[in-house]
């Protein structure tokens, strides 16, 4: 039996993309859409009264997915022209609509208008993916909302946060990238049935110079293909800048995923979170010991590949010449379709790391009191100088103290000890007991708990609720 292995194979195919994003950009899919346009543009004609038979037009939805494929291969390696071929192996399929199929169009009619639709559905399956991937945050989120961790800039302990709220950060780029999702979904329209140059001569010619005509034809057929209208002006083809908007999210999508998978990997290496881990799963073929993060360096991975794609569009779009030139079709053929593909697989990590996330409160708490002694020593000031001390001279002092501390612990290796100097410094009349009361983490998060739960109850809860059931929020990994 043949199989593939002798032969390069895309990955995004064989490892990383769901088979549901693989249909949508099949050939079977495109090729069955084609034959689609092609009934609503001979129904539409048919409509506005063109000589068209209603035998014809269900010849040709008898035959609408049937293709015969080995036909139009034949005719395509004679006539080097792939619409042709296929306007010719549908005619053998439909012998009393030969004659009218393609009437008036021209390659980009079924070429075009496919990549539309399919991009429309490829958006909406990207919305699905996006969704149940904030969906899965959303619930992490509220899990940790009250967990205290040490927040950082610039990867330097700063002030306390909570797990949860560091997840809201991540959500909110996500909830970005569908506000872009759908402003772009909503704005998509067919190309319709322009002509060679735009302008629809073919079709004034076939309606015999009625203007009105031409005008309801596209209407109509986006009304048929499930669309809100046709874009009012082209040349040949759509605007490639189309394209270039569409790309445009899925590297939102990208840099949103990037920024989650960095931080998960970061905190990996801290030891506080860690991506899903499996039985069997082996981390290192040398060290035996490890547990790699390789789902979020897979999402960094494929993320990078997907922000370098979007610029294909972008590029396109600037090199079309007039009404139309052919150097955009090899490239479309790639970076479309592969960058869905990509954004699918992303989407698909992002929500299988996100669903298993494993927290170590007792080493997250670790690192914080390591470190909250200098976060505290503006409270522990303000106790002292209750206490009858001053202000000034307990600030300098205070200073003094962390620096020796911070002495102890980068050039000794010793724990942080600034407490134990504190309650050692009369100047401060404090307890250890005292100091030790003032390390509460949850005194030092400021409104993070509250801001989290906020932020869920108004923002991501109705979004969710709006979607009900419709989530894909547990794909499967293939590897």
């Amino acid at each position: 039996m043949k199989d593939d292995n002798d032969r390069y194979v895309s990955p995004l195919s064989e490892r990383y993309a769901s088979r549901e994003m693989q249909g949508i950009f099949s050939p079977d899919r495109k090729f069955r859409t084609w034959r689609k346009l092609w009934i609503a543009l001979a129904e539409t004609e048919q409509e506005l009264g063109l000589p068209i038979t209603d035998e014809q037009i269900e010849e040709l939805r008898t035959h609408a997915d049937d293709i015969n494929y080995e036909d139009a291969k034949r005719r395509e390696a004679e006539v080097r022209h792939d619409v042709m071929s296929h306007v010719y192996a549908y005619g053998l399929q439909c012998p009393k609509a030969k004659g009218i199929i393609h009437l008036g169009a021209t390659s980009c009619y079924v070429g075009d208008n496919t990549d539309l639709i399919l991009m429309r559905d490829a958006l909406r399956l990207i919305r699905k993916k996006l969704i149940g991937a904030i969906a899965n945050l959303a619930e992490f989120a509220d899990r940790y909302k009250d967990l205290p961790t040490l927040a950082f800039t610039h990867f330097q302990p700063a002030q306390p946060t909570t797990v949860g709220k560091r997840a809201t950060l991540w959500i909110n780029e996500f909830m970005i990238d569908l506000e872009d999702l759908d402003y772009v979904l909503g704005s998509l329209r067919l190309l319709g049935s322009k002509g060679t140059t735009g302008t629809q001569a073919s079709f004034l010619e076939l309606f015999e110079g009625d203007q009105e005509k031409c005008d309801r034809l596209d209407p109509m057929i986006a009304e048929k293909m499930g669309f809100p209208g046709c874009y009012p002006v082209s040349g040949q083809t759509y605007s490639r800048k189309v394209d270039t908007r569409v790309l445009g999210v899925l590297a939102g999508i990208a840099a949103s995923a990037t920024k989650f998978s960095n931080d998960i990997r970061l905190l990996q290496h801290l030891k506080e979170v860690e991506e899903p881990f499996e039985k069997q799963q082996i981390g290192s073929s040398a060290m035996a010991y490890k547990r790699n993060p390789m789902r979020s360096e897979r999402i960094a991975s494929l993320s990078r590949y997907l922000l370098a794609d979007a610029m294909n569009p972008a590029v396109t779009s600037a090199a079309q010449w007039f009404e139309r030139t052919l150097d955009d079709s090899a490239n479309k053929r790639l970076s479309v379709p592969e960058g869905f593909l990509a954004a699918d697989g992303i989407l698909d990590l992002v929500s299988n790391v996100a669903s298993g996330l494993v927290v170590y409160p007792k080493v997250i708490r670790k690192h914080l009191m390591s470190e909250l002694p200098f976060m505290a020593t503006e409270n522990i000031m303000m106790d002292a100088v209750k206490a009858g001390g001053d202000r000034q001279e307990l600030h300098e002092r205070i200073r003094e103290l962390s620096m020796a501390a911070g002495k102890h612990v980068k050039e000794e290796g010793r724990d942080n000890d600034l407490l134990d100097l504190i309650a050692a410094d009369p100047m401060f009349g404090l307890t250890r007991e005292e100091l030790e009361a003032s390390m509460d983490p949850s005194r030092y998060v400021g409104r993070a708990p509250y801001q989290t739960r906020k932020y869920l109850d108004e923002v991501v809860k109705p979004l969710l609720e709006a979607c009900g059931d419709d989530l894909s929020r547990q794909p499967e990994i293939r590897v």
